[in-house]
């Protein structure tokens, strides 16, 4: 690989971004309309002009899928494009039902009131994407904009993979192939969405590439914490979740370490010190600040986002629920296994090749479990996307055992002595005469020499 391996990052980046060009429109989800009225009220807009900004952005979207759609069904490519009947209709529905919020005065907050205000108020706290999203918006428009902030997001997130490998000592090719994964896998689908999932994934492997370089002896606890922090920002519980779950990890390897007689580490001290602050931090500002619940997280779950009365008794409900959900969960993968497989891979690699760190990314990885467990909604898959990290990371590493440390590409192989001999030496072939060959000086003293690469 003659070329700087910053260039094959860049250019795996742009590549990425290049291919993205397919869709420009028709990532959205119904959260998505929150974030971009968000972002545009902080970019100086007003309510009527977010909330009319970010319709048009929604309903430009519905109307080009619908069209997508349509000209590939077999059975109605022949009829008319129901696009723009779809775009039409799809702004008089919210125009009509946030203008009667609008005018029964809910009008508070940075978001239009798209729905209730209990529910509105889940979004409010959460500023760090819609932040993220105002320079685009506002240099590029909302559909390029948002479009951008998409790849920029999905692209520093494949860096931060190639920068983690790189740290626990994966070749450069390995390296880019998990960069590359990334992109690949649901990962990259993931990020590009206007959603928070892009921008959680990039700074949960920021946190983990500190984990690394500390482990590594490197000081950079201050790029966990301010990863974690700015994760906070974004959505306070993915921020719980990670570092309650590296606090554990630091915890296991410590005990690991003290029952095999060896010292924990000041590495892995500095961590859980790190990791356990965070972890009390967050609970106490979501308690000093006006923050959601988790009684409402869950009453949200089982009303329908508050559209239906309150339930008396939540928690046998949501116990059902989550039964039924990973049974139904485990029966799908088990249908398609690509998943369970990938995560065993690498899993496997991970902890085999980096035992501390593999832990530290199966316990990052696992915050996508728990976000599942916390919310066990079966159509939404993008809840789960952490555990993706494993793969994306633990394949390169466990490739990492095939490839020569300093010699990019070359794979270990088993040098084939030359057959047998009394001497030790390898045989010779007589000179004319019978004489016996003349010992070169690499021979001298019987050394071994071997052969070249089987």
């Amino acid at each position: 690989m003659r070329a700087r391996p910053a260039v094959w990052v860049l250019f795996l980046a742009a590549l990425f971004g290049c291919l993205q060009l397919a869709n420009v429109t028709g990532r959205d989800t119904p959260d998505s309309r929150n974030y971009l009225s968000y972002a545009l009220s902080l970019g100086g807009a007003d309510k009527a002009e977010a909330t009319d900004r970010t319709i048009a952005y929604l309903c430009a979207s519905r109307g080009e899928t619908a069209s997508r759609n349509h000209s590939v069904d077999v059975r109605r490519f022949r009829t008319p494009d129901p696009g723009p009947k779809v775009r039409a209709e799809c702004r008089r529905y919210y125009e009509e039902r946030v203008g009667r919020r609008l005018r029964a005065g809910q009008t508070s907050g940075w978001t239009a009131p798209f729905m209730s205000e209990r529910f509105m108020r889940i979004f409010e706290v959460r500023p760090g994407y819609p932040l993220l999203l105002v320079p685009f918006v506002t240099v590029l428009g909302v559909t390029w904009g948002v479009w951008a902030a998409g790849v920029v997001v999905a692209a520093v997130g494949g860096a931060l993979v190639y920068l983690v490998l790189r740290t626990v000592g994966a070749p450069v090719e390995l390296s880019l192939t998990g960069q590359a994964l990334y992109y690949v896998l649901p990962t990259g689908a993931t990020a590009m969405r206007p959603m928070t999932e892009g921008t959680m994934m990039a700074l949960t492997l920021a946190v983990v590439w500190g984990c690394a370089l500390v482990l590594r002896g490197r000081r950079a606890g201050g790029l966990v914490a301010v990863s974690l922090a700015l994760l906070f920002a974004v959505k306070h519980s993915q921020a719980l979740f990670l570092s309650v779950s590296l606090s554990v990890a630091f915890c296991l390897i410590g005990l690991c370490r003290r029952r095999a007689g060896r010292p924990v580490g000041s590495a892995v001290k500095t961590l859980l010190k790190v990791t356990l602050g965070a972890a009390v931090g967050v609970v106490l500002l979501s308690r000093l600040l006006p923050y959601p619940s988790e009684s409402d997280s869950l009453q949200d779950l089982l009303t329908d986002h508050f559209n239906r009365p309150d339930r008396e008794r939540p928690w046998p409900e949501f116990l059902r629920l989550e039964a039924s959900f990973w049974a139904e969960w485990l029966r799908r993968q088990l249908v398609k296994p690509l998943l369970l497989v990938l995560l065993a891979v690498g899993g496997w690699g991970a902890v085999r090749r980096q035992p501390a760190f593999g832990v530290v990314l199966v316990a990052a990885a696992g915050t996508g479990v728990l976000a599942v467990a916390a919310h066990p909604d079966i159509s939404i898959d993008r809840l789960m996307v952490m555990v993706w990290l494993v793969p994306v990371v633990g394949v390169p590493l466990l490739l990492t055992g095939y490839v020569r440390d300093g010699v990019p590409g070359e794979v270990f192989r088993p040098r084939r002595p030359y057959p047998s001999h009394p001497s030790g030496a390898p045989p010779q072939t007589p000179l004319p005469g019978g004489r016996p060959p003349v010992p070169r000086s690499s021979d001298a003293g019987g050394a071994e020499i071997t052969g070249g690469r089987g």
